[in-house]
């Protein structure tokens, strides 16, 4: 596969990309869809997103363009079956895909449809791929909510990844969440340095003991803490086209992921929220690589570091 990974890319030939075996560990699965599948489903194009200023405007952007596209229960398992869609297209053997606590409320309150919902729609579309189900919750959720809920999620047995996301400085405090989800064996995330600082990237690994974080492109801002990061073997799972088109960073030819490889730090490449930024991981692979910042090889082991047995459990 290394070959037909290193020709894909040398030939800029997107069809090859797509059948070479690839994870995506940063996929939310309300957002996770193909738009050609959803365009051709409700008859009604997506138009091509801007470049924002910030999450706030993503929100908006997404509640004018797509929302009103996939309304209800209905609207909600096509968003599911788009993101399955999607990443079978592009040849993802390996996919993490959250869903965010709360969202049972398209089932009536039942948690147990929800799952039996997700499981029957990956069975159906794309059996062939390993799905990681994702946890996640917002931090504006206070956290005795957030515990017991996280605890009648848990259940099922059905999760094997929790992560957290929303307001950066508030991610440390969910300690005690992230201790039970410890105790049952998930995969712990967290979206940290995306707009935060390097500082709280540590703070919030050494705090609530993680295995990955989502984005953590602030890292790159101390030496100190990428040496830290890579001697502890935390994994960050990085999204570029969603770092350039929300802001965080001008262009792909300076994304700091370029800089988190060099200083040792485990880096995979991800595509966040797919039906908003429509770059796939065949995509950004490409990207990154006619921007200069890496050779085939190096781009082939940040796909390979995706596909390990770490990111399987």
């Amino acid at each position: 596969m290394k070959q037909q990974f290193i020709t894909a890319l040398e030939q800029n030939n997107r069809e090859l990309m797509r059948q070479i075996p690839k994870g995506d560990l940063h996929n939310h699965i309300t957002r996770g869809g193909n738009k050609r599948y959803i365009t051709a489903w409700c008859d009604t194009a997506i138009p091509e997103c801007p470049t924002f200023k910030n999450l706030g405007e993503m929100n908006c952007w997404n509640t004018r363009y797509i929302k009103p596209l996939l309304p209800g229960r209905i609207g909600y398992e096509k968003r599911i079956e788009a993101a399955f869609v999607q990443a079978k297209t592009d040849g993802v053997q390996l996919l993490h895909m959250s869903v965010t606590m709360g969202e049972e409320e398209w089932f009536d309150g039942s948690i147990a449809t929800l799952i039996h919902t997700i499981q029957g729609i990956h069975q159906r579309v794309a059996p062939e791929i390993h799905f990681v189900p994702e946890l996640a919750f917002l931090t504006h959720t206070p956290i005795q909510e957030t515990i017991e809920r996280l605890e009648q999620y848990l259940e099922y047995n059905y999760f094997r990844s929790l992560d957290i996301f929303g307001d950066e400085s508030a991610v440390p405090g969910f300690k005690q969440a992230f201790r039970i989800a410890k105790a049952k064996g998930l995969i712990l995330k967290a979206h940290v340095g995306e707009f935060g600082t390097s500082d709280l990237v540590k703070k919030a690994v050494e705090e609530l003991e993680l295995d990955q974080v989502q984005h953590g492109i602030a890292a790159a801002g101390s030496p100190e803490i990428m040496n830290w990061l890579a001697d502890h073997h935390i994994q960050l799972n990085i999204c570029p086209t969603s770092n350039v088109l929300l802001s965080r960073v001008p262009d792909y030819g300076s994304h700091p992921i370029r800089k988190l490889y060099d200083y040792g730090v485990t880096v995979t490449v991800n595509t966040d929220d797919m039906i908003i930024f429509d770059q796939s991981v065949s995509d950004e692979f490409v990207n990154l690589y006619r921007a200069g910042l890496f050779s085939v090889e190096e781009l082939n082991t940040i796909r390979e570091n995706a596909l390990t047995e770490a990111n399987r459990r």
